[in-house]
């Protein structure tokens, strides 16, 4: 089905619902970003240019400013790739499938290895024992209590182990692990390459234990249900030697955000814009699931940057009083590569940005009743989301899980630290409720998934209820006299630099 039969399907499907002619207008728009000819839009691929190009038209046509590279809309950046192109792994006659029962960490692999194994349950340095020249398995539970990860490495590096294998752990039941990976790649700007772990790191699906421990007269399901549940375990070597080949592909990449100025209207303030985030990059193509290789990103995050070109749609070329940006950012699915060149490299003429509000991890999947702000109680823009929020009968809530770390894991993040203030969103649920069944089987089964695509099933009054909070919170925030403030007693507000 091409791309326009899959949005008027969508369309249709959703005119029982009374669908206004803003979000039907804010759907065709997503659909022309996530569709297949955009080919996923990741970071430095033709499909990514060809997105980029859409935004750039439709914010022209605006009446924003372009304020990219020399003027144009384009800002643009170098990117280095390290990507395990072929991966043959064997445990004793066993053949692991990489991406789906074993993942790695390409910038750590050599060509080859060949290692004993040893299980060392949670890896802490007390149960270590003699595992020099080992390659040494270790179940990654983020219980309190338990090591983390930078402990786990620390004491694995420390006691002489030659490589790690992380059990990607069943029992974090708020974000569960989500095989097949799409690819095994590390992308960074070029000149600030990622610090990688200094031994040879691999990631294990639990179902994959059975095949690494085999002849050692353990049950790795025993195993595996013990470590989820935070009890103890046992610490003992397996009779099977871990061979691996590799294989590594390494590109120079160059990719850009999309940027664009909407001029305030009060000259008082023409010195404080507003930046508005969305990153325009996805997936693109990896693993297949379900005889589907093609990750569209549709509501990672196609959706949002089409909201942001809306915003200034709407406006048909009348500013706020404040000036705002629009930046649809490149490389947030490799590391928050765009908005971290945005915060260091500022639009020429533009000022210091006072206040960022970012759209991501939305899924209008169920209704919107309640709405997780990430800043809630760090600035006054946690204030203005209250506010808005109230006035259109929704609840907000602190963020109810922040063991998965969600604060740091978009564009937000980088406004944040380096003293911007700042916010972002996640459609929240009563826990017990249909709707955290949903949220749940989303992150399942949609999340960074070729299904998260134009064919899923949308809520759209949920996707109108936070259109009209977002419309409703830039003008909010865009219009008012003073500019977002960080709170005293707020740790973030210090930031750090980049």
């Amino acid at each position: 089905m091409n791309a326009a039969a899959l949005i008027s399907l969508a369309l249709l499907q959703a005119s029982s619902g009374n669908l206004d002619a803003d979000t039907a207008a804010w759907w065709r728009l997503t659909g022309e970003l996530s569709n297949d000819a955009m080919e996923g839009r990741d970071t430095g691929s033709p499909g990514y240019d060809r997105a980029a190009s859409i935004v750039a038209r439709r914010l022209a046509a605006a009446g924003l400013k372009p304020i990219g590279d020399d003027g144009g809309w384009f800002q643009r950046m170098q990117l280095d790739e390290l990507q395990v192109t072929r991966a043959v792994i064997d445990v004793g006659p066993t053949r692991l499938r990489f991406l789906h029962d074993i993942t790695a960490v390409p910038s750590t692999v050599p060509g080859s290895l060949d290692l004993p194994v040893g299980y060392r349950g949670y890896c802490s340095p007390d149960v270590l024992g003699d595992v020099r020249g080992k390659l040494v398995i270790c179940h990654g539970t983020r219980r309190p209590g338990l090591p983390g990860a930078a402990e786990r490495m620390d004491a694995l590096v420390a006691a002489g182990a030659r490589a790690a294998v992380t059990i990607s752990d069943p029992g974090f039941t708020v974000e569960p692990p989500r095989w097949p990976f799409a690819y095994a790649r590390d992308v960074w700007l070029t000149g600030s390459p990622p610090s990688p772990p200094k031994i040879p790191s691999f990631t294990l699906n639990a179902s994959a234990l059975a095949s690494m421990i085999a002849g050692s007269g353990r049950q790795a399901t025993a195993l595996v249900r013990s470590g989820s549940a935070g009890q103890p375990l046992p610490s003992f070597d397996a009779p099977r030697r871990f061979r691996g080949r590799f294989t590594l592909g390494r590109r120079h990449l160059a990719s850009a955000n999309v940027l664009g100025l909407l001029p305030g209207t009060d000259p008082a303030l023409s010195a404080q814009p507003i930046v508005l985030t969305a990153h325009l990059d996805g997936y693109g193509y990896g693993a297949p699931v379900r005889g589907d290789g093609l990750y569209n990103g549709t509501l990672d995050d196609a959706a949002y940057v089409a909201l942001l070109i809306r915003v200034v749609e709407r406006r048909q070329g009348k500013g706020f009083r404040r000036p705002v940006v629009i930046a649809a950012v490149t490389g947030e699915e490799k590391g928050l590569l765009g908005s971290r060149w945005l915060v260091r490299h500022p639009p020429a003429g533009v000022a210091p940005f006072v206040g960022n509000i970012n759209l991501d991890q939305l899924r209008p999947i169920f209704p919107l009743k309640l709405l997780t702000v990430h800043g809630l109680n760090d600035s006054s823009l946690g204030d203005d989301a209250r506010a808005v929020a109230k006035s259109l009968g929704i609840a907000v809530q602190l963020d109810p899980e922040p063991q998965r770390n969600l604060l740091q894991r978009s564009d937000h993040w980088n406004f944040m630290q380096s003293g911007v203030p700042a916010v972002n969103f996640v459609f929240g649920y009563q826990p017990g409720t249909g709707s955290e069944r949903v949220y749940r089987q989303w992150y399942q089964q949609g999340y960074h998934r070729p299904q998260d695509d134009l064919k899923q099933r949308i809520d759209w009054q949920a996707a109108k209820d936070f259109n009209t909070f977002f419309y409703t919170l830039v003008s909010r925030v865009a219009d008012q006299e003073r500019p977002p403030q960080w709170r005293p007693q707020s740790p973030l507000r210090l930031g750090r630099k980049q």
